[in-house]
C-alpha cells in the first residue's frame, strides 16, 4: 500500500521561499489557470467525469473566484490537504462533492466524484458504489437520499471506517508530489 509519509514529511519541511520558487517556475505569471493546472499534473485524455472533477478541485481552490489560483490560494490548498483539521477537510470534501452547489450532496454526486478520482489516481481499491452505499446507509439516517454539510461532517466523524475510506479516496498526495517535484515526463 502506498505510504506517502516520507514524501509528506519532505513536503512539510519545505520553506516558504522554496514553495514560492517552485510555484513561480511552474507559473511565471504568479497565477495558475485551470488549463495550466491540468498541464502541470500531466492530465491528458481524461474521462469526462475526471475532467469535471479537476475543474471542481480548481474552483474550490480558487477561493476568490477570479479564475486563477494565486500563490496564497496555492499554499492554503496544500496546507489544508497536508495539515488541515478534520473539520476543515470534511468541509472541503463537501464543497467538492456538492457539484450543483445546492448545499446538499446526493448519491450521484458522490459516485461521480469518487469515479473521477479513481480515473485520475488509477487507484481502484474501493468500488465507488460500495462506499456511496455505505456512506448513505450510515450517515443519511433520515433516508432522504441527500445530506447537508452538518449531517456529512457529524456522520463521517461518527464512523471511523467511513473516515478511513474518505482519507484513502481523497488522498491527493500523489497530485501534490507532482506539483512539488515539477512537471512529469
Amino acid at each position: 500500500m502506498g505510504n506517502h509519509g516520507s514524501n509528506l514529511d519532505d513536503i512539510l519541511a519545505e520553506d516558504m521561499h522554496h514553495w514560492y520558487n517552485k510555484f513561480m517556475r511552474e507559473s511565471p505569471s504568479g497565477l495558475i489557470t485551470l488549463f495550466e493546472l491540468k498541464a502541470i499534473l500531466g492530465l491528458k485524455g481524461m474521462t469526462e467525469n475526471a475532467n469535471s472533477y479537476v475543474d471542481q478541485v480548481f474552483f474550490t481552490f480558487d477561493m476568490d473566484g477570479d479564475g486563477y489560483i494565486d500563490f496564497v490560494e496555492y499554499i492554503a490548498a496544500i496546507s489544508l490537504m497536508l495539515k488541515g483539521e478534520i473539520n476543515q477537510k470534511l468541509k472541503w470534501y463537501f464543497k467538492l462533492f456538492d457539484q450543483d452547489g445546492n448545499g446538499k450532496i446526493d448519491r450521484d454526486e458522490l459516485e461521480t466524484i469518487f469515479s473521477a478520482i479513481q480515473d485520475i489516481t488509477r487507484n481502484r481499491d474501493i468500488d465507488p458504489e460500495e462506499i456511496v452505499s455505505l456512506i448513505f446507509e450510515r450517515i443519511d439516517v433520515k433516508g432522504e437520499g441527500e445530506m447537508t454539510l452538518e449531517e456529512f461532517i457529524e456522520g463521517a466523524k461518527d464512523h471511523e471506517d467511513i473516515m478511513d475510506m474518505l482519507k484513502k479516496m481523497m488522498d491527493l498526495t500523489p497530485v501534490l508530489v507532482i506539483i512539488v517535484e515539477g512537471r512529469t515526463g
